[in-house]
């Protein structure tokens, strides 16, 4: 995707003027804040360093009056490999198109993950796995993740791995159930499944 010109930004919301003016210096104190992002470029400000994949490309047809169109729809995560992550998918007549309103939508659906070391044959207190058990459903398909000790891996699917990696986890078990086929559907469930994890704080936990 081309990389913006953030110099050229003229900011729309009044958290992407805070931004652009020094006064919200990191992507904590949004979240902290539990403040929305309308803006992509507000991401590219304060998490340069995101990376994304395309995790699922199929072609969507729709009939019109003037016959059937063909699209692309494309899935994408992005993620630091450091605690957050974000998931979108869009439409569009050529791939690029699609693959780049992906990664926007992605990026605006970024949401902090709470890591830590919730397996008991772990208790090393390093931020590797998750801290506890967690659930996340998208259609029909259900994802479990759940607290593994370190040197496990991740163990699940290859596009719950791919959704796992950009969060930065590292040791992961994981049970999907339901037509996971629909790789759409358990990825957004992996997805939902991350954004339990912010849902109780400890003292012990950091993102």
């Amino acid at each position: 995707m081309a990389s913006r010109d953030l110099g050229l930004w003229e900011p729309r919301t009044q958290l992407g003027r805070l931004v652009k003016q020094g006064k919200v210096t990191s992507i904590d104190e949004v979240f902290a804040l539990n403040l929305p992002i309308r803006e992509v470029e507000i991401i590219d400000y304060l998490l340069p360093n995101l990376v994304h994949e395309v995790i699922d490309v199929g072609l969507v047809q729709t009939q019109t009056d003037a016959g059937e169109i063909s699209r692309f729809r494309v899935v994408t995560v992005v993620g630091n490999g450091d605690g957050y992550v974000g998931l979108g998918s869009a439409k569009a007549k050529q791939m690029r198109n699609a693959i780049d309103k992906a990664v926007v939508n992605a990026k605006l659906n970024l949401i902090p993950v709470r890591r830590g070391c919730g397996s008991w044959e772990c208790r090393c207190g390093q931020p590797h796995s998750i801290a506890f058990r967690v659930k996340g459903k998208a259609g029909s398909v259900r994802v479990t993740l759940m607290p593994a000790p370190k040197g496990t891996g991740l163990v699940g699917s290859e596009i719950v791995k791919s959704v796992l990696r950009r969060a930065g986890i590292r040791d992961v078990w994981t049970r999907a159930e339901g037509e996971t086929r629909t790789l759409i559907n358990t990825a957004k469930a992996t997805y939902e499944a991350l954004k339990q994890t912010y849902t109780v704080k400890l003292p012990s936990m950091r993102i």
